[in-house]
């Protein structure tokens, strides 16, 4: 049935000759031969989506992209939280006891404390107390109305002078930032670096959808020639089964490249979001860009990543904060090490008094001081935890060094394998040239009666296969080298320039 079918759709071709089926057949695979050559470029009239516009879509709206930036907003609260230890704190007091018609006392106070990020802490308040039984430390002459007015100052002497809680937390929460900095970058690196693969994924499936179109074409042309060369008697029935075998062959091919195709592309619409975080579809008519040369790194560019992966490298950078955190940490367990002396001064009734008139100044009256000692005899808890910061501070430098040589090592290795992919690239290059050769002395030597169709099938799966595999090594190339700037990482090759 399937050679009737195209017994009527060639009726009026029933004329060709040998000679004019050997000028048919050479056109075809000069068509092919062009074909091999340019197929990495050839995108028809869709419309390419290149991997930096992909980038672009997935930084905009992917919900991975949209978490990430959330990152910086909890850096910014826990600043803030830590900066909340230093708001000033408003006090007030108030006690009374009345029994018998007897005023026992009445006291109230209020007052504002400062705490800064200097060891000095103003203070400023007011208090009133009276009563029969007031204790003396509370007594406030009459003259006053029972008021007075203070204000001074608290100072640590000792330990708390060089830090204290506040200022190690508000220290650990700028590290902690940087760290969450660094954490971005990271998360970005692996959802670009799992995006660049994907998308060369797709690629190849493209391609590879591509080469098949082109290859069923010219089997097509094939058996309609040799089918209507075999209706004219110049041709066996052999050479028809044989290129009605191999045009199926090609169809069978082409419908799993587009089962592939169509994978990868509903696998590249994951990372496809709209503003309002719906996801999208691809649409059938945009396709990847194809891999059209080797971006080639030298050692100049391999040294400058290098630079870049021990400056930048987000998992270091995560290992640095942590040890500024731990180093704050340490400076705090050292001041633990130090005696407690806070010392107080406030003056009182000056230069206002409780009626709230304006007094001289004077250092030397009207104020009330002190000082407050304490320390630990044996000091045990305080030197046990100084020693456990210093170990974990061990622990992450060489967690650090080590992670650094792996780094480095992974860079050198993956730079290592993009050179031998470019050599063993340049030498699939070469294989399809000379494939290309071979076919097309196949195609001649077919016109002087040397060769047969079942050869000239065989150079044409060979011309296939070494041509797929040429797309292949190039798109693997590309994955491999999103590698590269991901065990750098960094995001892109931008950071190197074009190449």
């Amino acid at each position: 049935m399937l050679l009737q079918f195209y017994s009527n759709t060639f009726n009026s071709l029933l004329q060709f000759s040998m000679s004019r089926l050997m000028c048919a057949v050479i056109l075809i695979f000069s068509s092919w031969l062009v074909y091999a050559q340019e197929a990495a470029s050839e995108n028809n009239a869709d419309e390419v989506l290149s991997l930096d516009q992909f980038y672009e879509l997935i930084l905009k709206h992917h919900p991975v992209a949209q978490q990430i930036n959330l990152l910086s907003e909890v850096a910014q609260q826990n600043i803030r939280l830590a900066r909340g230890s230093f708001d000033p704190q408003l006090k007030m007091r108030y006690n009374a006891k009345e029994l018998g018609n007897t005023e026992y006392y009445n006291m109230f106070g209020a007052g504002l404390d400062f705490t800064s990020i200097i060891p000095v802490h103003p203070q400023i308040g007011f208090e009133q107390n009276r009563g029969q039984y007031l204790n003396p430390e509370k007594f406030i002459s009459p003259v006053d109305n029972f008021r007075q007015v203070y204000a001074g100052v608290r100072i640590p002497l000792a330990q708390g002078f060089m830090t204290d809680e506040r200022r190690t937390a508000l220290r650990q929460a700028e590290y902690f930032a940087g760290l969450l900095e660094a954490e971005q970058v990271r998360l970005v690196n692996n959802l670009l670096l799992n995006a660049a693969k994907d998308y060369w994924n797709w690629s190849f499936a493209h391609q590879l959808l591509r080469l098949n179109e082109r290859a069923v074409n010219i089997s097509q042309e094939i058996f309609d020639r040799v089918k209507m060369d075999f209706q004219l008697g110049e041709a066996s029935v052999i050479d028809t089964v044989q290129s009605f075998i191999t045009l199926q062959t090609r169809i069978v091919e082409l419908q799993e490249s587009i089962r592939e195709q169509e994978i990868k592309r509903i696998q590249i619409s994951n990372y496809l979001w709209s503003e309002d975080l719906q996801p999208l579809l691809l649409d059938q008519n945009i396709v990847p860009a194809a891999p059209m040369r080797l971006p080639g790194i030298s050692l100049e560019d391999l040294n400058t990543l290098i630079d870049l992966a021990q400056s930048q490298h987000p998992e270091l950078r995560v290992l640095d904060a942590n040890l500024l955190q731990l180093d704050a940490e340490r400076r705090l367990n050292n001041e633990y090490l130090k005696p407690r002396i806070m010392f107080n001064y406030n003056f009182i009734n000056q230069p206002i008094d409780g009626n709230g008139e304006f007094n001289s100044f004077s250092l030397g009256r009207n104020y009330s001081t002190g000082i407050d000692l304490s320390f630990p005899v044996f000091l045990r808890k305080e030197r046990s935890q100084l020693a456990l910061t210093k170990l974990k501070i061990s622990e992450v430098n060489f967690k650090r060094s080590q992670l650094e040589r792996e780094i480095l090592n992974e860079i050198k290795q993956i730079y290592n394998a993009l050179v031998n992919d470019a050599l063993i690239i340049g030498q699939q290059e070469k294989m399809v040239v000379g494939q290309e050769r071979l076919l097309q002395a196949e195609i001649l030597n077919l016109e002087s009666g040397e060769s047969d169709l079942f050869r000239i099938n065989f150079q044409q799966e060979r011309l296939i296969l070494v041509t797929a595999k040429l797309i292949k090594l190039r798109t693997d190339y590309e994955k491999l080298l999103a590698e590269l700037y991901w065990a750098a990482g960094v995001e892109r090759l931008a950071a190197l320039g074009d190449n």
